[in-house]
């Protein structure tokens, strides 16, 4: 009996999409034109599973992107659970950062797939602004960052990862970055 569309996967179907998302990104980032069928070879998956999990480069493409997104949005309330909750933001800033370098290196690929007439649109961030404000909210109520920062706020003043080259030694780069806003956060919080 066919699987119903909004049906859970099986473990092994899923995966089968884990490991073709976790290829495609690393194959993709390297080179927006990368052949599907050499991403479905490393992923160990024939061609029919890869086209049934994803008809289309766009559809690959934009899932990876939803994918990542996701992952960083979704530690937000975990870290939260196990810090402090200016050493979360911190923390989650760290995840945004790794996010921004697969997103840089991913972008010749997502423009390719979102930027022709009648393709599809990219994605919102709206998972990342609300795990945001989530981490701003409780690091303003426990007093460790200023009153009023908004997450648009947070995103205006990271902006200079988007200038670090993904291709180079970032690390050092992103976190000295994060650190200043870090610190610029904690200037006039009432717990200081």
């Amino acid at each position: 009996m066919p699987q119903k569309k909004d049906a859970p996967l099986r473990a092994d179907a899923q995966r089968n999409r884990a490991r073709i998302l976790e290829v495609a990104l690393v194959e993709l980032t390297r080179s927006a034109d990368a052949p599907l069928s050499a991403i479905a070879k490393k992923a160990g998956v024939g061609q029919g599973t890869f086209y049934r999990h994803f008809p289309s480069r766009e559809a690959l493409v934009l899932e990876i992107y939803r994918h990542e997104m996701r992952q960083v949005a979704d530690t937000a309330a975990a870290l939260l659970e196990s810090r402090e909750p200016d050493r979360a933001l911190r923390e989650w800033m760290d995840r945004f950062a790794r996010f921004a370098m697969a997103k840089a290196g991913l972008a010749d690929a997502l423009r390719q797939a979102t930027s022709a007439p009648g393709k599809p649109a990219k994605p919102g961030h709206a998972p990342l602004t609300e795990a945001a404000e989530l981490l701003l909210r409780a690091a303003e109520t426990s007093g460790t960052i200023r009153p009023g920062i908004t997450a648009d706020d947070l995103f205006l003043a990271i902006s200079g990862l988007w200038m670090i080259d993904p291709r180079s030694d970032w690390q050092p780069r992103a976190t000295r970055l994060l650190d200043l806003v870090m610190d610029a956060l904690r200037v006039g919080a009432p717990g200081r």
